[in-house]
């Protein structure tokens, strides 16, 4: 493992953060300018990566807040060398972890939406044109292999089309 940066206070982190676009940040809680927490939660909004907080400081309240800003470990001083390894390993896998869920969830999501807008669209030919739903379902179906487009994007069309009148 290569560091790549250290940075001097919880801006400096940010800064270094987003310039050399780290795999792994590790960082202290307790630091000039900005704490470490916030400087986490500034990264991760602009790029997720694994971040693992060490520190001096196990107080509930600070463990809440990391946890809370999306901080994936937390290693309270005095802690052995051999302890970070394992902090690291696992903050790197819930990192990959939530972000397979994310894609997941995105893909999920996108389906649902081409979903919906096939069902609107197959509405729309049956109410429009009289057709059955899977008369309504081929129709679209034709359209979508003789343009080369996704059914959601042919769909969408005729939504759009229909809206217009």
């Amino acid at each position: 493992m290569d560091v790549v940066g250290e940075a001097r206070d919880g801006e400096e982190a940010v800064a270094l953060a987003l310039e050399l676009q780290p795999d792994l940040a590790i960082m202290d809680v307790k630091m000039p300018k900005l704490d470490g927490i916030d400087a986490a939660r500034r990264i991760l909004d602009e790029r997720p990566i694994p971040i693992v907080m060490l520190t001096a400081y196990g107080q509930e309240e600070l463990v809440s807040r990391a946890v809370e800003a999306g901080v994936f470990g937390y290693l309270v001083k005095p802690f052995r060398e051999s302890d970070l390894l394992p902090a690291i390993q696992t903050a790197r896998a819930r990192h990959d972890e939530l972000t397979m869920l994310r894609a997941e969830a995105e893909s999920l999501g996108e389906a649902l939406a081409a979903r919906k807008a096939i069902e609107r669209a197959k509405g729309l030919l049956m109410e429009k044109e009289g057709l059955s739903e899977q008369d309504a379902f081929a129709r679209l179906r034709k359209a979508s292999q003789v343009s080369g487009r996704p059914l959601k994007v042919v769909a969408e069309a005729v939504v759009a089309t229909f809206s217009e009148q």
